[in-house]
């Protein structure tokens, strides 16, 4: 990680956000589906699959290998993957899976800091790996016990940017309503979306990188006893979209389901465009990357760490958290940077770290978080 320069740094004095108080996180938890599976499982599996492409697997193989993953969870068996599924399948397991972790991981977050769930004052839910009308936070308001009164932000297509973006919306509604708790939620279910006749590299690229799961964070701004359970504060955040790359990542919308879409030249745009937005996004706070004690990023893949190493002048690894939740998780699209803001916090790792994360867009994402 990132070494803090030895010079007194106060993130409160740093915030641009002139007379705007710190928005204290109370808690994080997160949620994993029961099915879990090993990357060689994963392969052999793909094998069947698209064993019709005997030569295109051949090619495709080193990708599960290279892929700095070891293990994901999945809210379907492994047999589901090789099957045709429709909309309607796709949409009735998105509903309920997410509607299960989502409750798991809301509960554990309310219950870490001893909220009652009567007083969350508003949720921001982000998800972008399926559809439900009514959105997913109306469906929780039972399960979680959320009064009726609180107020509902459902967020859809920011993708795996959806992590640092959502807790920046979460924390401009929490200054907004000074003393009152809110709720961030956040579930991705990649698995789902897997297209078994899809023989495109993405799609197989995709089975060797993306699991499921769920995050939430509790936090709030002001209050008498605002810094009695803060296990981290957030005081600036910032968003970049670059002109004419919205080819760069997504989803198609196909006729059973959502065809992935990512450019193989993500890395590179990492290596050499992520640097200059975050460099300028710290000097807007008053600080430079000499001042963080750490960083806390998307991990997306081997080869997105690598760069992400390189970016930051880091030596190879030395993304500890991220390679960690990588290997054990995969990618989980929005929960994945949340995942490694647990893990960070849980390791105790303390002082100024800047979180990021890319998406759809396309788009970089950036919170300032002051840790301990």
């Amino acid at each position: 990680m990132l070494i803090a320069s030895n010079a007194p740094l106060s993130l409160s004095q740093a915030n641009t956000r002139a007379g705007q108080p710190p928005v204290h996180i109370a808690a994080v938890a997160t949620a994993y589906p029961p099915h879990c599976f090993t990357q060689r499982e994963a392969l052999t599996a793909a094998g069947r699959i698209f064993g019709h492409a005997p030569e295109l697997m051949e090619r495709m193989a080193s990708a599960y290998g290279n892929a700095g993953v070891q293990t994901r969870y999945s809210c379907v068996p492994l047999a589901w993957y090789g099957a045709p599924h429709g909309w309607p399948e796709r949409a009735r397991l998105y509903e309920k899976h997410a509607l299960a972790l989502l409750t798991e991981a809301g509960n554990k977050a309310l219950m870490t800091a001893g909220v009652p769930a009567k007083d969350v004052a508003a949720t921001v839910t982000v998800s972008s790996t399926g559809i439900s009308t009514p959105s997913l936070d109306s469906l929780l308001q039972g399960p979680l016990g959320l009064s009726p009164s609180t107020q509902r932000l459902p967020v859809f297509g920011l993708g795996c940017a959806g992590g640092a973006i959502g807790l920046a919306r979460a924390s401009a509604m929490a200054r907004a309503m000074p003393g009152r708790w809110i709720l961030f939620l956040c579930v991705e279910l990649c698995g789902l979306t897997f297209r078994a006749g899809d023989d495109s590299k993405q799609n197989i690229i995709a089975t060797a990188i993306f699991g499921d799961g769920a995050a939430a964070v509790l936090l709030r701004a002001g209050g008498t006893d605002e810094g009695r359970a803060s296990r981290a504060r957030v005081h600036a955040w910032s968003e970049h979209t670059w002109p004419e790359t919205r080819d760069i990542m997504g989803w198609r919308v196909e006729d059973d389901g959502l065809g992935v879409i990512f450019s193989r030249s993500i890395p590179q745009l990492v290596r050499t465009k992520l640097r200059p937005v975050t460099d300028a996004f710290l000097r807007d706070c008053g600080l430079a990357q000499e001042d963080l004690a750490g960083l806390i990023v998307h991990p997306g893949g081997e080869k997105v760490l690598e760069a992400l190493e390189g970016a930051y002048g880091l030596a190879p690894g030395g993304l500890v958290h991220a390679r960690a939740v990588l290997a054990e998780r995969g990618n989980m699209s929005a929960v994945t940077v949340l995942a490694v803001l647990e893990r960070t916090l849980a390791a105790g790792d303390k002082g100024p770290h800047l979180m990021t994360a890319l998406g759809p867009g396309f788009s970089a994402a950036a919170c300032l978080l002051d840790l301990g």
